[in-house]
């Protein structure tokens, strides 16, 4: 099965599907939006207890149901200000150290720094230094947090693939997440630089900022757009909300070296929560 699943992911029109797909998603016809809204909710078994709108009927799209709101209180800050917290909720795919410029994805597998940012000379900063990939869990809150405060400085939309970012596919797809589209952000914090990757997936149908909107799909032909602009002032504090994915996908954490420690209990398919406190960071 994992054959197929793998040779269906190399032959089906990845971004036409992810598209239609986005469609659907953004579709506001009542019956349609609240079959797929209530399929969805009934088989991920999602707990709307916690939803700012806990009725199912009131959300206008699926987008919409898919990115709701917590009510207050739900995902706490760690009060300790010496951590990095968890910047979504789902599960750690991988995390460590990036060694010799790699970063691993699965089973004897990685991909270069350089290939994931798209950019050499930004890949250098991390050398050696410390990543985490985190899995966004489809029945959970699906919106993406700072781990740590910071400014923004850089951003870079890099088209490419659609694959899905599930197990299977990062044991078996080659530099997996440096083939799929993704939003590169960097931000200044008090460690140094760190970038946050967002990256896309099968049926993904959009990835957004809090100070941009939409970036993927781009709204306008990719030719014309500087991809690598990004608006000044944005500083977003420890635990706020910096983007969302339209449908899951994968959040890349990067930290220069001996910047950061993971706490010992963040291992590969280790459970995340937003807001938790995932590593301590290095002072002295």
């Amino acid at each position: 099965m994992d054959t197929l699943f793998i040779l269906l992911q190399h032959i089906l029109p990845q971004h036409l599907l992810s598209r239609i797909t986005g469609w659907l998603a953004e579709c506001r016809s009542l019956w349609l939006k609240n079959v797929l809204i209530k399929l969805f909710a009934g088989h991920f078994k999602v707990d709307m207890a916690e939803a700012a709108e806990p009725v199912l009927e009131a959300y206008p799209n699926f987008n919409a149901f898919f990115t709701r709101a917590l009510v207050d209180g739900a995902r706490p800050i760690d009060a300790d200000t010496s951590t990095l917290v968890c910047p979504a909720d789902g599960a750690i795919s991988q995390l460590g150290p990036i060694e010799r410029g790699r970063v691993f994805q699965a089973k004897g597998r990685s991909y270069s720094a350089a290939e994931l940012l798209a950019d050499d000379e930004r890949a250098a900063q991390f050398e050696n230094g410390q990543f985490a990939t985190v899995y966004l869990s489809p029945r959970d809150y699906h919106r993406v947090h700072m781990p740590i405060a910071g400014e923004l400085s850089a951003q870079t939309y890099v088209p490419g693939d659609l694959y899905s970012v599930n197990q299977v596919t990062a044991e078996n797809v080659d530099r997996l997440f440096a083939r799929n589209e993704r939003l590169v952000c960097y931000f200044d914090t008090e460690v140094g630089p760190m970038a946050m990757v967002l990256v896309g997936a099968m049926i993904v149908a959009g990835i957004e900022t809090v100070w941009s909107g939409q970036i993927a799909p781009p709204t306008d032909d990719p030719k014309t757009i500087d991809f690598k602009r990004a608006p000044t002032g944005v500083k977003l504090s420890r635990g706020e909300e910096m983007g969302r994915f339209k449908l899951g996908s994968t959040v890349i954490l990067l930290f220069p070296q001996n910047t950061i420690e993971w706490r010992e209990q963040y291992v590969a398919n280790a459970p995340t929560r937003m807001g938790e406190a995932m590593a301590n960071i290095i002072t002295g």
